[in-house]
């Protein structure tokens, strides 16, 4: 059996301590744009928000009711049908990536009523002022399109029940025939 040699052995250490050091370069990178991201976001999108809605309630409810309907619908039609048709565990991962940036809108929102955080703070505040019923009216909006897909998916399991028993009474009173 070979001994590993001394270059063999100095570039396998070399490759693990540059692997960690990328490793921390990431982290830290990554840490950087979460802080930055909850401090800039919730204040962005809340301005964002209050631009389309312009103080007006019933624009609000509108607006925000369309957003959370949606925002939720859509990732949820694409992870129940990415589970239902997709085989891979890979593809499947992919559209729940895919279904989660297309619920962003929603998940800022969110971020906006449950955050802790100055920024999250100062969004509620502006949604308060220039966007009054938009956080309620996302929140029923993202409740109906979930009973909707609920609703859905209860009546076609129930389809396939009935016809799983529909095709056994028949193959039974198939074999009874006299």
């Amino acid at each position: 059996m070979s001994q590993p040699t001394d270059a063999t052995q100095h570039d396998s250490d070399a490759n693990w301590s540059r692997r960690i050091v990328v490793a921390l370069v990431v982290t830290g990178a990554l840490l950087v744009l979460w802080l930055v991201g909850a401090a800039f976001l919730p204040r962005w999108w809340a301005q964002r928000i209050g631009d389309q809605v312009q103080g007006s309630l019933a624009t609000g409810t509108l607006v925000g009711l369309f957003y959370g309907f949606v925002f939720t619908l859509l990732p949820l039609v694409v992870v129940v049908l990415a589970f239902r048709f997709l085989g891979s565990w890979r593809w499947r991962a992919a559209a729940v990536a895919v279904a989660l940036l297309v619920a962003v809108p929603n998940l800022l929102t969110l971020g906006i009523v449950l955050g802790t955080g100055s920024g999250s703070h100062a969004g509620d505040r502006i949604l308060d002022v220039e966007a009054p019923a938009f956080r309620g009216a996302t929140l029923a909006g993202a409740l109906i399109a979930a009973g909707l897909i609920a609703i859905v998916w209860y009546l076609a399991a129930s389809r396939r029940r009935a016809w799983r028993r529909a095709e056994r009474s028949e193959s039974v009173s198939d074999g009874h025939v006299e």
